[in-house]
């Protein structure tokens, strides 16, 4: 696995969203980054298919890092994260998990909730 950053400008974000595919990528992604918010998702999901294009607009517009997690390709990463329905946002700061959020929701929520860690 290889996660690229921009060493040139120091980023400590990625603009796009980074798929993980276990347990050892997410905690390497949340030891690099000082905020990430791990979208735990589903294919099928309605909701979770709502809540891409928000997803996307906020890794690509703040200071976190946005980790996508398929928990069918995942269980085990979700049954770690306590993830029983999707979609489920997890934000983690300086390391630690310090935000569950279930459900669909809105950008403006969103946002407001990762600039609380990113300020």
């Amino acid at each position: 696995m290889t996660i690229e950053t921009s060493a040139e400008t120091g980023a400590s974000t990625a603009n796009e969203s980074l798929h993980i595919s276990g347990k050892s990528e997410l905690d390497e992604i949340i030891a690099e980054h000082d905020v990430v918010l791990a979208d735990f998702y589903a294919d099928w999901c309605g909701p979770c298919q709502m809540l891409e294009p928000i997803v996307k607009k906020l890794a690509a517009d703040t200071g976190a890092t946005v980790a996508k997690v398929d928990v069918d390709a995942n269980q085990q990463l979700a049954a770690a994260y306590g993830v029983r329905g999707v979609p489920t946002l997890v934000l983690f700061a300086d390391g630690e998990q310090v935000e569950e959020i279930v459900g669909l929701q809105g950008e403006d929520q969103l946002r407001t909730l990762i600039d609380t860690y990113t300020e």
